[in-house]
């Protein structure tokens, strides 16, 4: 037979096209193999997927809860009561001065008059007010922090006694035990969503592993006979890992979807509630960061289960 001669236009495969088409190649098959399997399949993905649910729908409530709680330290107000001797020269300085301030958001001057009419609009103290023989109020400057500073409550502290120490003002009157609390409650939320993360990590961690182990154990008769005609340890290894990165990767997938949909579920309730205090608040979703933690770190777990748990149990198949 005439030797057939060898192609010259035909270049040899380079070794990363090589690589990358055996971990392709690799990828399907896995995938098909939990396609075959799909009972097993399916309530692996659903406990990765719940496991991976439960930290992201914390970090949901606690950004949720800070964006609500930013709404709330836009509406802190400082109220600065002046002394009675100081005269409207004095006070109309005194606002300017503060109204330059980066510390400041906004400066209103409330007159005697303003609050005393303010008193009759609410109501109920009328008849009371009516008795006294002159105007006892005195007059308020409401001061609006900078977002910055209402965030802080420490700045907000430091602001109060600043403006306590001039000597136009008698007292200065800030409600931010409020603030205070609030900001503790929400990185008592964010401590414990880390918390609770790193627990269902580990927990995602048995699961792949175990559920490898397994198949593992089913297919040792096909991995030892593999082995016997010369596939080297990368090569059986690989299948493997590529399911638990399926596994990770799917129950990512579930994780942000059942996220979502516990959002979608009490956005109808939120909404009541908000309205019932005259305002609305629209739940924000899953935010670009913990959409990539979820698609990236659900993967990164399943393989490093699968790792741990391929490797011990690959050995234990190896022919003697």
């Amino acid at each position: 037979m005439p030797k057939r001669s060898r192609n010259p236009l035909r270049r040899p495969a380079s070794a990363p096209a090589v690589w990358f088409a055996q971990h392709g190649r690799s990828a399907l098959v896995s995938l098909g193999d939990l396609a075959r399997a799909p009972l097993a399949t399916v309530l692996t993905i659903a406990v990765v997927g719940i496991a991976l649910a439960l930290p992201a729908s914390l970090h949901l409530a606690t950004a949720n809860l800070a964006r609500l709680a930013q709404g709330w330290q836009q509406d802190t107000a400082l109220s600065v009561f002046l002394a009675p001797g100081v005269d409207e020269a004095r006070i109309g300085a005194l606002a300017g001065r503060l109204g330059q301030s980066p510390d400041l958001a906004q400066v209103r001057v409330i007159t005697p008059a303003e609050g005393l009419a303010e008193l009759r609009a609410q109501g109920g103290l009328t008849g009371a007010l009516d008795l006294l023989p002159d105007n006892p109020l005195p007059t308020v400057l409401a001061l609006v922090p900078s977002p910055a500073v209402a965030a802080d409550p420490g700045a907000l502290e430091a602001l109060r006694d600043a403006l306590a120490g001039l000597p136009e003002v008698e007292a200065v009157r800030l409600d931010s035990a409020w603030v205070a609390r609030l900001h503790a409650l929400i990185q008592l939320a964010r401590e414990a969503a880390l918390l609770l993360a790193a627990l269902l990590a580990t927990a995602v961690l048995l699961v792949v592993g175990n559920t490898l182990r397994l198949e593992i154990a089913n297919r040792r008769s096909e991995i030892e006979l593999m082995s016997l005609v010369g596939a080297t340890q990368a090569f059986v290894r690989r299948p493997f890992l590529y399911a638990g990165v399926w596994y990770g990767l799917l129950g990512g997938a579930l994780a942000a979807a059942l996220a979502t949909l516990a959002l979608v579920l009490i956005q109808a309730p939120v909404s009541r509630l908000a309205t019932l205090y005259g305002t609305e608040f629209h739940l924000a979703g899953l935010d670009p960061a913990a959409l990539l933690a979820l698609f990236l770190g659900g993967p990164l777990l399943g393989l490093i289960g699968a790792w741990l748990a391929v490797g011990r149990h690959l050995a234990a198949c190896a022919p003697r």
